[in-house]
């Protein structure tokens, strides 16, 4: 009953989707007399600054006319973790918790904010499954977007898009994966690999057809921020070393938004292939064009530009590249 009425609420708040209008947030937070609360636009994974309050007495609060509903987040710092929130135009009151890192932090106000928590809370979601509860909530289609895209087909991708109540299909959420179809088809098993140009830490621009054509190439998405990438680097490093006189290479495309982290994770990991970034972070032109929404990822490439295999993995990557050159 009262997932039923969560869902009527969002339904509800989210009949006009996305639109202008008075957002107010009071707040406090905890042990922290004075200083600044920034509040943040989501954009493609990233954060940007739309607004900031002081704090006074450990109390804050905004009032601007803002996109609703839509995803934001509040932080103290805007170089450090964010509290994403999802707001719905009514007046919310948040109770941030500063020496948690806003683990305990609570909102209260917000139905959609309350849709996302209890989607957090369940576990081996089925997309369509959540979709079909709450087809005109923003928080079905931020999940869709956020969570599953590496995890579906394009075609799946397709008929869960349309699972969604129209109203949510300007959303950029659904932009994103609508584009995401169009470009998986491109970068499929059998098309050839998109050409693009990135520089290397020295500045040195490199052509990714310029290191097709004598063997296999690895083209591998990371970052020095990705946890997973760093951990499966190993495995990536002994493959390297076992094939490299064999006709197997790498073309590393670091995700890394700073100069310094990525070029300090190339020398601790041993990676002693080519790097190229344009250091923009979920912004990155090559991961756009690859379809890449979540790291480690990567396309093997054949000698002809023909991607032959994806997301190799673990012993999946030593066995593919083990089989197609011995």
């Amino acid at each position: 009953m009262k997932k039923i009425l969560i869902s009527v609420i969002v339904a509800l708040a989210l009949a006009s989707c996305a639109e202008k209008t008075n957002l107010t947030i009071n707040g406090t937070v905890e042990g922290i007399e004075t200083g600044k609360v920034y509040l943040q636009r989501f954009d493609n994974k990233m954060y940007f600054v739309v607004d900031s309050a002081n704090i006074r007495s450990g109390k804050f609060s905004f009032a601007l006319n803002a996109e609703i509903p839509e995803v934001y987040g509040i932080t103290l710092d805007t170089l450090r973790s964010t509290y994403m929130l999802f707001l719905d135009g009514n007046p919310t009151t948040v109770f941030l918790d500063s020496a948690q890192v806003y683990r305990n932090t609570r909102v209260e106000g917000s139905a959609l904010h309350d849709l996302f928590l209890a989607y957090r809370q369940q576990q081996n979601v089925r997309i369509d499954e959540f979709i079909g509860q709450h087809p005109t909530s923003l928080v079905a289609a931020y999940a869709l977007y956020r969570d599953f895209p590496h995890r579906l087909s394009q075609h799946e991708i397709r008929a869960n898009i349309a699972l969604l109540d129209p109203s949510l299909h300007n959303t950029q959420y659904v932009k994103v994966l609508e584009d995401l179809v169009k470009t998986l088809d491109a970068v499929d098993i059998g098309k050839v690999a998109p050409d693009f140009t990135l520089n290397t830490p020295d500045g040195v621009p490199v052509k990714l057809s310029d290191k097709i054509g004598d063997g296999y190439l690895f083209l591998d998405f990371w970052a020095a921020w990705c946890g997973p990438c760093r951990r499966e680097k190993p495995n990536v490093v002994a493959v390297y070393n076992e094939f490299k006189d064999k006709g197997f290479d790498i073309l590393g495309v670091s995700l890394d938004h700073t100069l310094e982290n990525w070029k300090d994770a190339i020398e601790s990991d041993g990676l002693n292939w080519t790097h190229i970034s344009d250091l923009q972070f979920w912004n990155s032109s090559a991961a756009t064009l690859y379809g890449v929404r979540s790291i480690p990822a990567n396309f093997l490439i054949d000698k002809n530009g023909v991607i032959v295999a994806k997301n190799l993995r673990g012993d999946n990557l030593r066995i593919t590249v083990s089989t197609l050159i011995e």
